[in-house]
């Protein structure tokens, strides 16, 4: 296993990879792969739980995966294809899965799946905490997802538009389908919405 816990501490005091090379035993290109790659994942400082045996999996996924006899995932590939519109993490596991078995090699269960994953996008997420109070705000808007029924004559599909309405700080929602956006049912659907998340928050102040 790379020493990619010694590697990068040296580093970060500021070493060469010449010096880190000679400290570590390993070759100057292992250690010039270890720094880069470490830089392409965002990472900047180490944290105790920062370990050999993590680093080496969230650095080199696909080298570890090998070598443990599982079929590696191409994560940048996930991350991608997770910005589409519908496709989420199980239906993405369910073809790496597939495809591991139909070559005849032994895939990540979903829950490992998940976890590498998680270790893998923590390099494109960049976020800033909103507070909020109780009650302050209703977050509302139109899914992104359309819906639709199914017209048990006709066999006509007609599509069902989907209304949300969220409070915050609970993530406490209210969820309405309608058959159109036009104002009068985006009215309508505040009306209700508002009706059913009043009744929540004074329910919730009795509580407290």
């Amino acid at each position: 296993m790379i020493s990619c816990r010694k590697i990068l501490d040296l580093h970060l005091e500021g070493m060469s990879q010449r010096t880190i090379s000679a400290s570590t035993g390993h070759s100057r290109n292992t250690v010039a792969s270890v720094i880069h790659t470490a830089k392409a994942r965002g990472i900047q400082s180490l944290n105790d739980t920062m370990t050999d045996t993590w680093l080496n999996d969230f650095l080199f996924p696909e080298k570890q995966a090998i070598e443990k006899g599982y079929y590696p995932v191409d994560w940048e590939k996930v991350h991608k294809e997770l910005q589409k519109k519908n496709i989420t993490l199980k239906l993405l596991h369910l073809e790496y899965a597939t495809e591991a078995r139909e070559g005849k090699k032994i895939p990540y269960a979903y829950r490992t799946f998940t976890e590498k994953y998680g270790h893998y996008a923590k390099k494109y997420k960049t976020t800033m905490p909103i507070r909020r109070k109780p009650g302050e705000i209703m977050e509302v808007d139109w899914s992104g997802s359309t819906l639709s029924l199914q017209d048990r004559v006709t066999g006509e599909k007609i599509p069902v538009y989907v209304f949300i309405a969220t409070l915050p700080y609970s993530q406490y929602s209210y969820v309405e389908g309608f058959l159109d956006m036009k104002s009068q049912n985006w009215l309508t659907a505040h009306i209700h919405a508002w009706s059913i998340l009043e009744e929540y928050l004074k329910q919730w102040c009795l509580i407290i």
